[in-house]
Order: C-alpha cells, then sequence, then structure tokens
C-alpha cells in the first residue's frame, strides 16, 4: 500500500513534483494558496511553460491520481507531506523563510503522529534541524530531501536524477526513500544539514565553474585566443568535464543568483569571508555589461540606435525571466538612450514596456544591432543572412552565447562579436555546456 502524499506548493518544484509521483502511480493532492491557479490546474492547464509536463498532468488527472486543493480544505494530514514553498531572497540576500513558516505551523496544527515533512524547498543548512526539532513534540519527523530539477528538462530530471539526497533518521528516509521505487541514481542517505548543505555547494560550484569560464573569456580577448576552443580542450580532462564551460553573458534564473547570495549571507553571518564565492557573485554580474560595452565601443553612442534583444528568459525550453540577463540588458540599453525590441520564441511577461515582437523577422527588420541574449535552438538557427540584410546598413550583432557562427553574419555583411572569440573566428569542435 502506497502512502498517502500531500504536496505543500503548486509553484515549480511543486507541481513537477507532485504530477511526477502521480505519474508513477501514487495518489498526490497539490495545496496551494491562490485560487485562480487551483481553478486553471483543475481545467488541467499548467501555469508555467516545461516541456512534458502538461502531458504528464493531463494523463494523471485522468486517472484520478492527482487533486489540486487549498490547504483550508485539509483538516488532517497523514503520510507523507512533501514542503515545496518559495524561499525567496530577502533584500540582504538571506532565503526568506515566512511560507516555510507557514507550512511547519499547520503541520503542527493537522499532522498525525507518524507524518513526514518532507523539506524539497532549497532552506539555508541548519534551518531544518530547527524544524525537525519543532515538529518532533506532535509525532512528525523530518527529511531533507533537495531538489535538482532544471528548468526545460524538469521531467527528464525527475526519471533521470544523477543523484537522490536524504537527510534524516534511517527508518524516516527509508520511507522517503520509496518515492523514488524505478528510478536508477545513487541515494545519499546523510544527516538533514549535510542534505541542505549539498544543493547550496552544488549550485555554488556550478556557478563558479560558469564564472571561470567567463574569466577565461576575458584574457582570451586580451590575449587573442578562442575560448570556444580552449572550452573544449579543458573539458575533455575528465576530471573537469564539459558541463557549464559555455563562455556568455552569464548565469539567471531561480537557483544559482538566489542560491550564491544565500550561501555568502550564511558565510558572513557565521564570521567567515567567503571570497571565492563572491567573486564568482561579481563576475557574474559583470557579463551583463558585455554587449552595452560594445556596443558602445561599436557606436561611441546608444542614443537612439534600434536594438533588437533576441531570448528574453534566462534559458532556452522555459518562460521564466526571473534574473535573466536579457531583462538587465534592456534596462541598461534603455538607460543609454537606446530604442529596445525584444523577441522571445514563447510569450514571456517582461516588467515595463518593452516591446516585444511576436516574430523574430519584426524584431530585427531595421535594427541597427541584435544581442543574442539566450540560445533558444529557433533563433539559432534562424535564417541569419536573410536577417542582416533586413538590417540597417552597418549593422552590428553581439553573440552573447557563442551560438552563432562568425562566418555567416560577416559574410552577410554584419560585424559579429562573441564572448572570447576573436573576431571572424568560431570555434570548429564546440564545447558541450549547459546552463541554468
Amino acid at each position: 500500500m502506497t502512502e498517502r502524499i500531500t504536496v505543500f506548493g503548486a509553484g515549480y518544484v511543486g507541481l513537477v513534483t507532485g504530477v511526477c509521483l502521480a505519474a508513477t502511480g501514487r495518489d498526490v493532492t497539490v495545496l496551494d494558496v491562490d485560487p485562480a491557479k487551483l481553478e486553471s490546474l483543475a481545467a488541467g492547464s499548467c501555469p508555467f511553460f516545461e516541456p512534458g509536463l502538461e502531458d504528464l498532468m493531463a494523463e494523471a488527472n485522468a486517472a484520478g491520481r492527482l487533486r489540486f486543493a487549498g490547504p483550508d480544505t485539509v483538516e488532517e494530514l497523514s503520510g507523507i507531506v512533501i514542503i515545496a514553498v518559495g524561499t525567496p531572497a530577502t533584500a540582504a540576500g538571506s532565503a526568506d523563510m515566512r511560507y516555510i513558516r507557514s507550512v511547519v505551523d499547520t503541520l503542527e496544527e493537522r499532522a498525525v503522529p507518524g507524518t513526514i515533512a518532507v523539506m524539497k524547498s532549497t532552506v539555508p543548512p541548519g534551518a531544518g534541524a530547527r524544524i525537525a526539532s519543532r515538529l518532533a513534540p506532535v509525532g512528525v519527523d523530518y527529511v531533507s530531501n533537495p531538489e535538482f530539477l532544471r528548468e526545460g528538462s524538469a521531467v527528464k530530471d525527475w526519471f533521470e536524477t544523477d543523484r537522490v539526497v536524504l537527510g534524516g533518521s534511517e527508518e524516516s528516509v527509508a520511507r522517503v526513500r520509496t518515492l523514488y521505487e524505478g528510478i536508477d541514481a545513487p541515494v545519499l542517505a546523510c544527516d538533514i544539514t549535510s542534505a541542505e548543505m549539498v544543493k547550496y555547494a552544488a549550485n555554488a560550484f556550478l556557478a563558479t565553474k560558469i564564472s571561470f569560464i567567463n574569466e577565461i573569456a576575458v584574457l582570451c580577448d586580451l590575449m587573442g585566443a578562442n575560448v570556444d576552443e580552449v572550452a573544449y580542450g579543458i573539458g575533455l580532462d575528465a576530471r573537469i568535464g564539459p558541463a557549464f564551460l559555455r563562455p556568455g553573458i552569464g548565469y539567471g534564473g531561480s537557483c544559482f543568483p538566489k542560491d550564491t547570495r544565500a550561501l555568502d549571507f550564511l558565510a558572513t553571518l557565521h564570521g567567515y569571508d567567503f571570497h571565492l564565492l563572491r567573486a564568482v557573485i561579481e563576475v557574474n554580474a559583470r557579463q551583463r555589461l558585455l554587449p552595452v560595452r560594445a556596443l558602445k565601443a561599436h557606436f561611441d553612442s546608444l542614443e537612439g540606435l534600434r536594438v533588437a534583444v533576441l531570448g528574453l528568459t534566462f534559458k532556452p525550453e522555459t518562460d521564466d525571466v526571473r534574473e535573466s540577463p536579457a531583462v538587465e540588458i534592456i534596462d541598461l540599453l534603455e538607460a543609454e538612450g537606446a530604442q529596445v525590441v525584444g523577441y522571445n520564441p514563447i510569450p514571456v511577461a517582461l516588467p515595463g514596456e518593452v516591446e516585444v515582437a511576436e516574430e523574430i523577422a519584426d524584431a530585427v527588420r531595421g535594427a541597427d544591432a541584435v544581442v543574442l541574449a539566450t540560445e533558444w535552438a529557433e533563433i539559432v538557427r534562424a535564417d541569419w543572412p536573410a536577417l542582416v540584410a533586413s538590417m540597417k546598413r552597418g549593422a552590428f550583432v553581439f553573440d552573447g552565447r557563442n551560438a552563432l557562427d562568425p562566418a555567416v553574419i560577416e559574410a552577410a555583411g554584419a560585424t559579429y562579436v562573441g564572448v572570447g572569440r576573436p573576431n571572424g573566428a568560431g570555434c570548429s569542435t564546440g564545447a558541450d555546456g549547459e546552463s541554468r
């Protein structure tokens, strides 16, 4: 007999978790405080874009294994309760725990003894141990089970995860481990605080790898080397690997920026100056300036220039614009007096009043410059000779992801600038990598 599963939070992590568990035959109830979201979910509409998720949700709904409700409709909690509410960053960089505290309050009031609270939300190391102590008197055990889902490939990541991390007592970890039956991945069973630190350390290390290759790209620009070839070469070393060695305008999204700042805050709070992590954060912030500097070097003034920014989400295959480099770059360009038009292959909501074209050709036509901010396949594979031909004379293309062929752009009559690439030189071998 499978355990009753309740998920607090119908956001990205909570919904993916609930749907994937329901897809494997579990009965799942997903709770959320937003009535409009619950109504949309009940109608079968996913509130965000994630490949494959809506189809899985429809199958689980049809089978009667997935339900959506408000927290106030549930009088009693039992079995496995998964906490997947947001922990947004505060102004100081720490994790905002107000939504976590609200769920813990509900567990204290409504959970029956023997219930296990499973923390999917990213909480600071040490927080889980305090929550466990608070829940123990009411007979609720606690397990830390950090998520490692990447937007754009979350369904695949659930079923083909690199690892499952479970922090808690041996008995409770064994119960939670049943959620991952049929998934072929190593399982790390450890203490609660170590499990929490795994998540922060993993994201900080990947962010470090990205900022490192971006620093190498600067040296390549100064010394005439090609960072694509350099990244490919060092990625062949099995100790390093090719992933996250793609130079560009920096990382974004809901995880890397928030988690690196939170880890730096924690270090400072405990009296430790985490020099390396702070440098990683500073390098990433600097990368946003690259296209603006390149355009100013080429045009001198950006006043009145029409600039098309292509790819508005923080990575391809998602509609998430949180901490997106493109959004920051648009703000910087507009501050310099440029007239910006954006384009994204799927609709997104941008802050402010930025003009967003429905087609890539409409965005680029008549532009003085193009900034490729996110390497959506549709953008990379577009007819670039035709696009360049539709731009103004003296057109300029800044490739913020080193995703285009410089020779094609320049043959079409535009000036090409990449990140750490000598002008006119692409990479013959290519460097595999991922953005998150």
